[in-house]
């Protein structure tokens, strides 16, 4: 198993260390332990990537496990913080509604041999989820942060519904079989 494809592993076995941390340890501490194996969880995600590419380290394993290992970490975060009342339910709803949809979409195009590249849109929707993620879990106690919380969810939330857009507007001959 190459690099790229461990980094990918470790960010999977880190989703339920996380969760076991948020909500098994005692407040407050949980949420900054958490947030700290939230956020080398998704460093994992920009440096598997990286690595792969670089170092010509592409493998079918990274191609299926890394956009997963993805959605199930910051799923698992997002449900986490509905659970904790940190997140509206609808915005939840919202992210899991677009992830389904491409992902089917994505089956569809697989199906066809069409090939669906990355966009950039899906990139600063991850990232913006993670920022976004990380400081909800953090709650810091400063006066401007329910203001800057609620413009990332905002942020996060239209990034997440334009990224599924593209996807489709750009790959629109997968709906005409």
């Amino acid at each position: 198993m190459n690099l790229p494809n461990k980094l990918t592993t470790m960010r999977v076995i880190l989703i339920p260390v996380f969760l076991l941390v948020l909500f098994l340890m005692d407040e407050p501490m949980n949420r900054y332990i958490a947030t700290a194996i939230f956020i080398v969880a998704s460093l994992t995600d920009f440096l598997d990537g990286h690595i792969a590419r670089k170092y010509n380290l592409v493998s079918n394993f990274g191609k299926f496990m890394d956009p997963l290992a993805d959605k199930l970490l910051v799923m698992s975060a997002l449900v986490s913080m509905v659970a904790m009342e940190d997140l509206p339910a609808w915005v939840v709803i919202v992210i899991l509604a677009r992830e389904f949809a491409i992902t089917g979409f994505r089956t569809l195009a697989m199906e066809a041999n069409i090939v669906m590249a990355a966009s950039w849109w899906g990139k600063i929707k991850t990232t913006t989820q993670m920022i976004m993620i990380i400081l909800v879990l953090l709650h810091l106690p400063f006066a401007a942060m329910p203001m800057i919380e609620n413009i990332l969810v905002g942020l996060a939330v239209f990034f997440t519904i334009v990224s599924g857009a593209d996807y489709i507007i750009k790959n629109k001959q997968v709906l005409k079989g």
